[in-house]
């Protein structure tokens, strides 16, 4: 039975965040993909022409939930409940299904990132939702925690190096460490 076009392409997606995460994005070449899949390399090109295309390919699902996210948040008031909320949707969303792969990828080629368009519709993101974490509060020191709590959630997957711990505990302690850095946003120090 022949695998869907669908599933082909999620299937290169999943070996290449595999190798790109083993490797490094700029030591995997597209060949090394085809083998691992047992495929062509022709009948890798079918689907993607470039590792840049697999990039934007699994960046562009995530792109999509922070677009939700920043449209939910405008529509919310902004107070600390919002801002509560926001992040755990956020770290619900990141820790659902491939994205802690793809967490992982995006810490380990962080340089590569920088150069792609990829990245940089990222980093458009980010800003984004950090501007919704401190809707209210346009102090510096509001616009860095609100950074610093989304990071808190990308860094839980390197910083946090207890052996054996579960994605869950993982986000539980990212969402801890974001909540505190929340409660002082809007608030006088």
């Amino acid at each position: 039975m022949r695998e869907s076009t669908g599933g082909t392409r999620e299937r290169i997606q999943a070996v290449a965040l595999e190798l790109f995460t083993e490797q490094g994005y700029e030591k995997t070449s597209l060949r090394e993909i085809a083998e691992r899949l047992g495929v062509t390399k022709a009948a890798l090109y079918y689907h993607f022409k470039s590792k840049d295309e697999i990039v934007n390919s699994f960046v562009e699902d995530r792109l999509r939930r922070m677009d939700e996210l920043i449209a939910w948040a405008r529509s919310q008031p902004a107070t600390l409940a919002t801002r509560r909320a926001l992040i755990t949707r956020y770290a619900d969303a990141m820790f659902a299904g491939e994205q802690p792969s793809v967490m992982r990828f995006f810490e380990q080629n962080q340089t590569v990132l920088k150069s792609l368009a990829a990245g940089m519709q990222m980093r458009e993101r980010m800003l984004g939702l950090a501007d919704q974490l401190c809707r209210g509060d346009d102090s510096p020191a509001a616009q860095l925690r609100a950074a610093l709590t989304l990071f808190a959630v990308h860094t839980s997957w390197f910083a946090v190096r207890a052996p054996h711990i579960t994605d869950e505990e993982r986000k539980r302690i990212a969402l801890e460490v974001a909540d505190e850095l929340l409660a002082k946003i809007g608030n006088a120090d």
